[in-house]
């Protein structure tokens, strides 16, 4: 898999596990929804920094704070 495609399956799988916080019933699920989705998130914003993306990198950084702020009103 190329860098390229390590980020956007980051970013996917960190999209994901973000939608899957609203399907989880117990606490545990959704700590580790949100688990997941922060690390793919990381992960991705780590790799668009290392192609040079800073504006990809930017953006994500962002998403990741809207999930942050999501997460802590409704379900922290």
């Amino acid at each position: 898999m190329t860098d390229e495609e390590q980020l956007e399956w980051y970013e996917a799988e960190a999209e994901k596990a973000y939608a899957a916080l609203y399907d989880a019933t117990h606490a545990n699920d959704i700590i580790a929804r949100y688990s997941n989705a922060k690390e793919g998130f990381h992960s991705a914003i780590a790799i668009a920094y290392l192609l040079g993306r800073s504006e990809e990198a930017q953006r994500l950084e962002a998403r990741l704070a809207h999930v942050r702020a999501v997460f802590r009103s409704q379900f922290g």
